[in-house]
């Protein structure tokens, strides 16, 4: 992986730097918001980490306007901050995941890894990701070698967080996507079909995928062991 690593605390930074590199990536540093907001619009990079609290823009501000400027590399948020407002607001800004601060380097590489890893088969209908296989034209789910029955409702949620594999979707852009935006969907409402769709995706003693951020949304996700 190219990364570039947007973070004013120069030891974490360099930290980080030296941590990837080992691992064989390639690692462009910036220290300010500016500087990194000026590499990301000038090269091209496979993933970015980013520090929410920047001097001079912080992360917030450069991943709305990478946004809007179409630019799509994936960008992981490192915050302090993990109240569930920022959290969301961080996502909804166009970013596709976030770790709280202080954070193993392990998982940190584990999630740029996910990011990174294509998820599509080589047909555009295929999606997958670990052992779960969705193939949109027949509405077919598979976990391993095993069917899933699933509800056309819990196919399209299993279906929007396989197109996000790796990231948080947020509740609001799940019931948006399932319900439509102008149906008034309750938290609860969600919460249940999540539910329902945990027990047939995550059986007894395989590794749960489905992973809750509470307050914010789920996520499908390998955690590191």
């Amino acid at each position: 992986m190219h990364v570039l690593i947007v973070e004013d605390d120069q030891e974490l930074a360099a930290y980080l730097s030296r941590a990837l590199e080992e691992e064989g990536n390639r690692v462009t540093t910036c220290f300010d918001g500016r500087a990194g907001l000026r590499s990301a619009q000038s090269t091209s990079f496979d993933i970015i980490v980013l520090d929410v609290m920047l001097p001079v823009v912080d992360g917030f501000e450069i991943t709305r306007r990478l946004r809007s400027i179409a630019v799509t590399t994936p960008i992981l948020l490192l915050t302090g901050r993990d109240a569930p407002q920022d959290i969301v607001r961080g996502l909804e800004a166009g970013a596709d995941d976030y770790l709280t601060k202080p954070f193993s380097f392990a998982v940190l590489l584990a999630r740029l890894r996910a990011r990174t890893r294509p998820n599509h088969a080589s047909g555009q209908d295929v999606l997958r990701y670990a052992d779960l296989m969705v193939n949109t034209e027949t509405h077919e789910a598979w976990r391993g070698y095993r069917l899933l029955n699933l509800t056309p409702t819990e196919f399209s949620i299993l279906e929007c967080l396989m197109r996000s594999a790796g990231r948080i979707v947020t509740r609001k852009r799940l019931t948006e996507t399932v319900w439509g935006p102008d149906r008034d969907v309750s938290s609860n409402k969600l919460d249940v079909f999540i539910r329902m769709l945990r027990t047939k995706v995550d059986s007894p003693g395989q590794p749960r995928l489905i992973q809750t951020s509470r307050g914010v949304g789920y996520s499908l996700r390998q955690e590191p062991a």
